[in-house]
């Protein structure tokens, strides 16, 4: 592929020290968000946006590649977007959270099943993506997925332990910043920030290195296998566990809300099985810098 089509959209980055996680009391401590810890990384390259339906649709144009989401016949999508007789044919998941439905013929492009596309939403991330979804991206596209520790340093945009990608405040002058969940989890969204579901993935205005929302919208996939131990002394360019059962995700989603997962803030992390997909896991990709 054509290395301009390989770099398009990406913002160079010139990697440096920084502070990394949180010792935040609304965090879980299950989560391993800490200790704060220095951590350098190398100059890079990332995407400023997710990964959009478009382009992932112009990946499986070329390629004629198949889901993990399409081989398995089913995928997760949040139950308030399946129309009653979809609901009666759907399993709930197992770990008590009866919202998502395991819903046949669901993909990334079918995100609420049969019936449902994205032509009308091009320019939101692609979902419904797996881990090894991802990486295959990212080998045709000649990139690569960002480790966590690179995404939490452009995530951050330049600002030190702040919660947010913005600051710390979640609405400053009253103006959403962000794509997550407003009402009562998960009874009622009542859509404050304009969307029940995925927005484009530009909407909102970018963190201070440019990149566009780093919080809510879609959970993230990172590079590295899910790990909770970290130490506090200074390290460069930590590359998580040798191996593992899951990988990280960043980020957050529209399903976010204070009461359940305020995991939109900038420290937060969740990790999910690499064949796992859903209704509100995408990702966006890094390079080497040139």
């Amino acid at each position: 592929m054509a290395d301009e089509h390989a770099r398009a959209g990406m913002v160079d980055l010139p990697g440096g020290t920084f502070l990394m996680g949180s010792e935040d009391p609304d965090g879980y401590p299950d989560d391993g968000e800490g200790p704060v810890r220095p951590v350098t990384v190398g100059a890079f390259r990332i995407s400023a946006t997710a990964v959009t339906n478009e382009e992932f649709r112009e990946f499986v144009g070329d390629t004629g590649y198949l889901s993990d989401a399409e081989q398995f016949g089913w995928s997760y999508v949040f139950s308030a977007f399946v129309s009653d007789d979809r609901m009666r044919t759907s399993a709930p998941l197992a770990d008590g959270a009866p919202w998502w439905l395991g819903l046949g013929r669901a993909s990334w492009f079918h995100p609420e099943g049969p019936g449902s596309g994205v032509e009308d939403r091009l320019d939101h991330p692609v979902v419904h993506v797996s881990w090894r979804d991802a990486m295959a991206y990212c080998t045709w596209r000649g990139v690569r997925l960002p480790t966590e520790a690179e995404w939490e340093y452009a995530a951050r945009g330049g600002l030190e332990q702040a919660r947010l990608a913005w600051g710390d405040e979640l609405t400053p002058d009253g103006r959403h910043r962000c794509n997550i969940w407003q009402g009562t989890f998960p009874s009622e969204n009542t859509g404050d920030d304009g969307y029940l579901g995925t927005c484009p993935v530009d909407e909102y205005p970018a963190n201070g290195f440019g990149l566009h929302n780093v919080a809510g919208n879609v959970w993230e996939w990172c590079a590295d296998w899910w790990g909770v131990d970290h130490s506090s002394n200074p390290v460069t360019d930590p590359r998580g566990p040798a191996e593992g059962t899951a990988k990280v995700i960043r980020g957050g989603s529209y399903l976010c809300h204070d009461s359940y997962c305020n995991r939109y803030r900038v420290a937060a992390r969740t990790a999910n099985t690499p064949d796992s997909s859903t209704g509100h896991m995408g990702f966006r990709v890094a390079a080497e810098a040139e």
